[in-house]
């Protein structure tokens, strides 16, 4: 947590000193490549320490059965999940993520049903909601990233 403040802080200065400088302090984002529909998100996970193998049993029991759920209706087109090699590997700063491939923008950005899902799969909704907090508490960070496919077969290089 305080590694992550220090982050938060030292990206604030960065913007703040490159405002007063006259620099261009934010990147705009890659456009989505036009050929492909389907969005893809990745889902990060930093399990504390001793507790991965409990959050992933609790992922696989409560939260994957409801993406399943929504592949069926065509929502995702794909699951995938991932655990580093090593431990520490890269900058650990994750040590579970999910990628959850979407049909299209409005599958990403439009209403889930998982409310609906979650009910009609796990009728005992007090355990349910226990675990699912649980699931959360053993946390010490998650993070979303929407990505943008970037063609690079298509891409025009800046500056031509």
């Amino acid at each position: 947590m305080a590694r992550n403040l220090i982050r938060v802080g030292l990206v604030l200065g960065a913007l703040i000193l490159g405002s007063l400088a006259g620099q261009a302090t934010t990147q705009a984002p890659a456009a989505q490549a036009g050929s492909r529909a389907e969005r893809t998100t990745w889902y990060f996970y930093r399990v504390k320490w001793g507790l991965q193998d409990e959050f992933v049993d609790l992922f696989q029991k409560n939260h994957y059965p409801v993406l399943k759920e929504e592949m069926k209706t065509g929502r995702i087109t794909s699951v995938k999940t991932f655990v580093p090699t090593y431990h520490g590997d890269g900058r650990a700063d994750w040590t579970f993520a999910v990628a959850i491939t979407y049909r299209d923008t409005a599958a990403m950005t439009g209403p889930s049903n998982e409310d609906e899902i979650t009910r009609r799969l796990y009728p005992d909704q007090a355990k349910f909601r226990q675990e699912e907090q649980r699931r959360f508490e053993i946390l010490d960070a998650h993070w979303d990233v929407p990505l943008n496919e970037l063609d690079l077969d298509a891409r025009r290089p800046a500056g031509r």
